[in-house]
């Protein structure tokens, strides 16, 4: 991996890849996926776009869960990235992923389907929000994360139904 990255973070697609993602993940190094696949085959459609690592998450069955882990701790840049899905804290606050990943640069999760990019003490904390079906009158979204050596991370939300 190189000293600058450009990653694309989705959650929550729930078997539905909209055709919006690939303009929005257009140009990344590498999209991260934040659990509630819904289906393995939108991890090999992903693939298009660039490389993928995924969590699975609550409502993703055995087909999802063969082929992913629940936790993901990856290296990027010089930076220490964390991903989950989230349900592991029932509705997880920021509060709860900043100490739970304190030595991270960054954390990924998905679950409540919330849109959320917070720069605490700690990690960046981003949930792209939901990428697939619209649910609970929220937003259809999914981020960006910029990442170089020896910057701060930072992140982007992306609305797919601009």
């Amino acid at each position: 991996m190189t000293d600058r990255l450009r990653i694309g973070l989705i959650s929550d697609t729930h078997g539905l890849l909209r055709n919006e993602v690939y303009a929005a993940f257009e140009g990344v190094d590498e999209v991260l996926h934040a659990g509630d696949v819904g289906d393995p085959a939108i991890l090999d459609e992903l693939e298009v776009i660039a490389p993928v690592r995924a969590v699975y998450g609550n409502v993703d069955g055995f087909d999802v869960r063969e082929v992913t882990p629940e936790r993901l701790e990856l290296e990027r840049a010089g930076h220490r990235i964390a991903v989950v899905h989230g349900h592991q804290w029932g509705s997880p606050r920021v509060s709860d992923l900043a100490e739970a990943f304190h030595d991270f640069a960054v954390v990924v999760y998905g679950h409540t389907h919330e849109p959320l990019i917070e720069g605490t003490d700690g990690p960046l904390i981003v949930n792209p929000g939901s990428a697939g079906h619209r649910r609970f009158g929220k937003p259809v979204t999914v981020a960006t994360l910029k990442l170089a050596r020896n910057r701060r991370p930072a992140a982007r939300l992306v609305d797919l139904l601009d």
